[in-house]
């Protein structure tokens, strides 16, 4: 199976109108759009927070190819922020995926990753837990730090392609820092 390593936006639109309305993940009846924005930052102003914009940053699987050499390579740590706020009953998202530079050809550029459709939905997941958190109330089952735990206890976030689940939870007990992009 081909890893997908190009950057598609279109993969994050379609899913996130899969779940949000064949899925009803946020069944409040308020319409939802999902926009891109490559240059937001995880700062939120005091004028942009008085207007009710909120942050959620999510670390997920993704693959690159470098623009320059062809060189591909699989991540863990691919970072992406969403800007997101309910305001006049109608909701907004701004997403950012976060590229990685190749060690090979070390040129000055970031390339951006390609996604599987699940890690795509997980994603798109956490992000309607916190918007129906912070925009509508709802209770959430995550620790502080946004991520949840299994029955034993095991932190639960990610998975990898190739390993089993047991392989994925040590790997996430193991790396338990947080995962935002240096900017």
């Amino acid at each position: 199976m081909s890893r997908p390593t190009d950057w598609l936006p279109s993969l994050w639109r379609d899913t996130f109108d899969e779940l949000l309305y064949d899925d009803e993940e946020l069944d409040y009846g308020d319409p939802w759009s999902l926009n891109f924005n490559y240059s937001q930052t995880d700062t939120i102003s005091k004028k942009e927070a008085k207007k009710g914009w909120k942050v959620y940053c999510h670390c997920t699987f993704g693959n690159f190819r470098c623009y320059y050499c062809s060189r591909t390579w699989p991540s863990a740590r691919v970072v992406v922020l969403f800007r997101y706020r309910l305001r006049q009953g109608k909701g907004t998202v701004i997403m950012r995926p976060f590229g990685q530079a190749c060690r090979r050809c070390q040129q000055d550029g970031f390339d951006f990753p390609g996604f599987r459709k699940k890690n795509v939905e997980h994603a798109l997941l956490g992000l309607f837990a916190k918007i129906r958190k912070n925009c509508y109330g709802e209770e959430d089952d995550e620790d502080e730090d946004g991520s949840s735990r299994d029955d034993n206890g095991l932190r639960l976030t990610r998975v990898t392609d190739g390993a089993s689940s047991d392989q994925v939870k040590r790997e996430w007990w193991v790396n338990t820092e947080p995962c935002y992009p240096k900017l």
